[in-house]
């Protein structure tokens, strides 16, 4: 295919798989229960967090968080007791166990009420979300947590393609203008965004010719990028939509 074919080809797709009625399975259905702002973003944060696996058992476990946060993220986050933040121990998705989320409630804490916030703590000036996403984990893990929680948040400075922070900043970023991400955050950019590297994504970029690295990583990321944003540098990671819809719907 051409450049302009290709093109036509993955803005058919984004039209075709990015309405409300392909989200019902994703874990971006969590966030959609919550209207207040900051109980869309720390819901949001949560769900991608946890998002590997089969998307049955993520949406499971994510509802299953919000419960332990008595379906008020951020009134638990800020009010919550040490004894009702105890609850959080008894939860298990795959690696990520009670005492990741445990950290993860009092690094959210501190984010709420030292640091401005979700949305400050990503903040980036840069034309992509490198930097952001790096000192946003150095802000998370400023208190004091245990080393193995660490992994559980990528640094693409650090070589990592970052796939489910990339994807909640998709959905907090991208204008809810078609009814699936939310726009809740105004300071970053679309242009900023990536498409998230998945294991659909990725085969199916590799199998248009989008990609040639073999590594899922941040340098593939940024090959990968370079195509989107020739086909729309204002928001290049609408075609996520398309490359997974393309992956996980038709098989391609």
């Amino acid at each position: 295919m051409t450049h302009k074919d290709l093109k036509d080809f993955l803005d058919d797709k984004v039209a075709l798989y990015q309405k409300p009625n392909f989200i019902n399975d994703d874990p971006i259905s969590i966030p959609h229960e919550f209207s207040l702002k900051e109980d869309v973003e720390i819901s949001a944060f949560l769900s991608a967090t946890i998002a590997w696996g089969r998307r049955a058992m993520i949406m499971k476990n994510a509802r299953g968080m919000m419960t332990i946060l008595d379906n008020s993220p951020y009134d638990f986050i800020l009010n919550a007791s040490e004894k009702e933040i105890n609850k959080s121990l008894n939860f298990c998705h795959r690696t990520f166990q009670g005492v990741d989320l445990q950290t993860f409630i009092y690094a959210l804490r501190n984010i709420y009420q030292n640091h401005n916030g979700l949305e400050a703590c990503f903040y980036t000036e840069k034309d992509d979300m490198s930097e952001g996403i790096s000192n946003f984990k150095q802000t998370f893990f400023s208190i004091e947590h245990l080393q193995r929680t660490q992994k559980h948040i990528s640094d693409p400075l650090k070589g990592s393609a970052s796939k489910r922070l990339i994807m909640f900043l998709r959905w907090m970023v991208r204008p809810n203008n078609k009814g699936v991400d939310f726009g809740v955050w105004k300071t970053l950019n679309p242009s900023q965004l990536s498409c998230p590297l998945d294991v659909h994504t990725a085969n199916v970029a590799r199998k248009l010719g989008l990609i040639n690295r073999k590594a899922n990583d941040w340098k593939t990321v940024k090959e990968l990028d370079v195509h989107l944003r020739s086909f729309c540098k204002e928001d290049p990671a609408k075609y996520d939509f398309a490359l997974f819809g393309l992956g996980i719907y038709e098989k391609f």
